[in-house]
Formats: C-alpha cells, structure tokens, sequence
C-alpha cells in the first residue's frame, strides 16, 4: 500500500467480503498455512500480519514479564503474547495479559475479557494499530485496564472503564511516576523501569 493511500478493497466498501472465525482461523494454522513463525492475529474476521519484534519491545516485554510475576505471585496468571478470545471473530495477541487465576492455567481453553486484570501492548511500531484498532476492540469487549507503552514517546498510556468502543478513563504517565492495575492493587511498577 502507498503510505496512507486506501487500497482498492478499501476503497469498495459493496464488495462483499468472507470474514474468518476463530474455527477456520485454527483449521488455516492446522494446514500450516502460515509459514513456521510468521505472527498472526485475527482481528475482526481478518488475518493481520503482526509487526516484527525489535529488540526494546522484547525488553520491555520480558523486563514487565519478570515484574509482574514477582509482584502479582498467585493472585494473577502472567502470559506473554498469548491469545485473547474476544469473540468468534477476534482473538489478537496482546504482548501481556494477567489473568484470574484458573485451576487448568487455561489449558482447556483461551482466555476471554472477564479473566483479564490487566492488558499490556508494548508499541513502537504498532503504535497506531494499537491505539486505532485493538484498543477499541478492547474496550467493546469489556477488557477492564489496558496499558499502551509508548516506546517512541516515553509513555504508559492507561486505560479504564471501558464503554463502547472507547475507555472512559485515562491517563499519560512518564518517568518519574509509578503505575498500578486497579484490579491489583499493590502491584506498584515505575514507569522508569517499564521504558528502561
């Protein structure tokens, strides 16, 4: 696509698409449709290639994994860049979620928005995406806090009280200043050592 030029497609909104499910998205991966180790993510019925993971998200990514863990201990299960079961037609792979904790570790199935404590995306590259698509989807399902860390701006964008698409509440905090998941109170993270 040139820049911010829609495509064809976009630009026919009459031309009736086939949106995925959840189950023919999983038959696709059973087929190996996808190549070994290419990043997915079905968004809304659409398969959406994932950006690539550059080495200060990864650190962002396992420095908060490591926090969460020792901070959260048993009242949350941490994973990272797992699925999120949002409906029959979303299920993205935000690069952090803790979860109530579940007697299978959910073994037996995805996670889905009523498990979730807290919702991590750690952007650079994915900023707009994050921010623009998945983050409304998070608030229409009901995903109570997400965290946006802001790589390029040196930012945890927070968000609670989902409605609609939007989230009622939010907050910018920078270096200096510690964030904590309103379902985890205690849990006491700097931002300083959330951007590195």
């Amino acid at each position: 696509m040139d820049g911010d030029r829609p495509s064809l497609l976009e630009q026919a909104p009459w031309v009736k698409r086939h949106k995925l499910d959840v189950r023919e998205y999983y038959r696709m991966a059973e087929a190996d449709i996808f190549e070994p180790g290419e990043r997915v993510e079905l968004i809304e019925g659409e398969i959406i290639d994932m950006a690539p993971i550059g080495s200060e998200h990864n650190g962002a990514v396992t420095g908060l994994n490591r926090k969460f863990i020792l901070g959260a201990g048993e009242r949350a299960v941490v994973t990272v860049q797992g699925p999120l079961r949002l409906s029959d037609v979303s299920e993205p792979q935000p690069d952090l979620l803790l979860l109530k904790p579940r007697a299978d570790d959910y073994r037996s199935e995805h996670p889905v928005p009523s498990e979730v404590l807290l919702l991590v995306e750690v952007a650079d590259s994915s900023l707009r995406f994050d921010r623009g698509v998945k983050l409304p989807l998070y608030a229409r399902h009901k995903v109570p806090e997400v965290w946006i860390v802001n790589l390029g701006d040196n930012v945890v964008d927070v968000y609670r009280t989902p409605k609609d698409d939007a989230y009622l509440t939010t907050r910018r905090a920078a270096r200096g200043e510690v964030l904590e998941p309103a379902l985890l109170p205690g849990l006491r993270i700097p931002v300083t050592e959330v951007l590195g």
